[in-house]
């Protein structure tokens, strides 16, 4: 499947930041404001994971000739997108190589951030033109590494500083909202979603302690404190059985839960091992029941074995009707290859993998988009189910949210910042 989705990304698209699988041409979108190569450096750390040297060899040319930091501007809305994609892509590889196309892009990504810090933007959409939960919230683990390869304190810092802004702030029944107001520091709309706007908020929180070898006390406290707001006040079982975890909006339920919301069932079995008061039995039980509602919400969408981006809990039928809406995500790790197989029925095309806009119709119509993240984590993860556990192994190595590895930080490691 890599070697399909790479060899069409290279024929028909090398350079630009996706592939459009349909039409057989690249594609960019304003997530990536002015920057190039997005699949390519979302890819490299998979195709080296995966042994495809060759095709890493050449990605890594492509890095070191043509991917250009300095076409960031303060007016790109897309830090986060940058820093989980293109910052995390480029440290992950240098972690795992130390080979000098990743240095200078280290060296340069550090400059960036250097000339841009305190200048940006938010997204035009966003409630009062709010900085999003999932944006500020999603920078902890790149920019610890930072600091600590470059030997300059600055990027742990600001995102420490996150920190002590949002333990200031009362949180409604200890929830965070999605939208934060950089110029009162106060919350704006109290729109509370473990999905779109929050999702990977919630997933630093837990692996800033993994990354610190457990150390950092403050980050373990503050996801489990979140965790257990999300439980009280989120959490429901349809009347069908199935455990699902809603969105509030200003006090009140709305009993929908969003795709990209499954990933809580994964973080939820991770952090389940130093869970407090023995909860760990428990938080388990939790992670398997959420992740049997996502695999449901594939296994009865009969049409085509694939997931909506959205469903909704409607009275005595929402274990019926667990409504898709719109195209599929990649990113749900299916244990059982039915995912695999659905992949490969319904979104493989002569071009490439494309998302498919409605997985309730009998004959989809494909988006055209073969997205950078389906070949740095659905496919990077599809592979390390089947791989051997020990392969990367999680006493060592911490995912980001776009599947990039980055290695625990031992209280005897070396630090790197001479080699910068």
């Amino acid at each position: 499947m890599m070697q399909f989705a790479w060899g069409n990304y290279k024929r028909y698209a090398w350079g630009s930041n996706e592939l459009r699988p349909v039409s057989k041409q690249g594609h960019s979108s304003n997530l990536f404001g002015s920057l190039k190569g997005a699949t390519i450096v979302d890819a490299l750390d998979t195709l080296y994971i995966m042994e495809m040297y060759d095709e890493f060899e050449a990605a890594t040319e492509w890095v070191e000739k043509n991917l250009d930091f300095n076409m960031v501007s303060s007016s790109h809305p897309g830090e986060s997108v940058i820093n989980i994609q293109d910052i995390s892509g480029i440290l992950s590889n240098w972690v795992l190589l130390s080979e000098a196309p990743f240095l200078h892009c280290m060296c340069v990504c550090l400059c960036v951030f250097c000339v841009y810090s305190g200048i940006g933007r938010n997204w035009p959409w966003a409630s009062g033109g709010s900085s999003i939960l999932a944006e500020y919230g999603t920078l902890h683990l790149e920019f610890m590494h930072l600091s600590r390869l470059s030997g300059k304190p600055v990027f742990a810092e600001k995102v420490m500083n996150i920190r002590k802004v949002l333990n200031r702030l009362d949180k409604p029944q200890g929830l965070y909202p999605n939208y934060l107001n950089p110029n009162s520091g106060q919350w704006g709309q109290h729109h509370v979603s473990v999905g779109g706007l929050g999702d990977s908020f919630y997933e630093y929180l837990l692996k800033a302690w993994l990354m610190s070898d457990k150390r950092d006390e403050e980050g373990k406290k503050l996801y489990y404190d979140a965790l257990k707001a999300i439980e009280t006040n989120l959490i429901r079982k349809s009347s069908g059985g199935l455990t699902y975890i809603a969105e509030w909006k200003g006090g009140l339920l709305e009993h929908k839960m969003g795709h990209l919301t499954c990933f809580a069932g994964g973080m939820i079995a991770l952090g389940a091992d130093g869970a407090p008061d023995d909860k760990t039995g428990h938080q388990m039980e939790l992670a398997a029941e959420i992740a049997r509602t996502c695999h449901e919400s594939y296994a009865r969408t009969s049409e085509n074995g694939s997931s909506g981006e959205l469903w909704r809990s409607r009275g005595d039928v929402e274990d019926k009707e667990w409504r898709g809406q719109s195209k599929p995500l990649y990113s749900f790790q299916d244990p059982d290859f039915s995912l695999f197989q659905a992949l490969e029925q319904h979104c493989r095309l002569e071009g490439g993998y494309s998302g498919v806009r409605d997985v309730y119709a009998s004959s989809p119509s494909h988006d055209d988009v073969q997205q950078s993240f389906y070949l740095a984590e659905t496919l990077k993860y599809l592979y390390l189910l089947f791989s051997d556990d020990d392969h990367l192994p999680f006493d060592h190595w911490v995912f980001n949210t776009e599947a990039h590895p980055l290695p625990v930080i031992k209280p005897d490691n070396a630090d790197r910042s001479n080699q910068l």
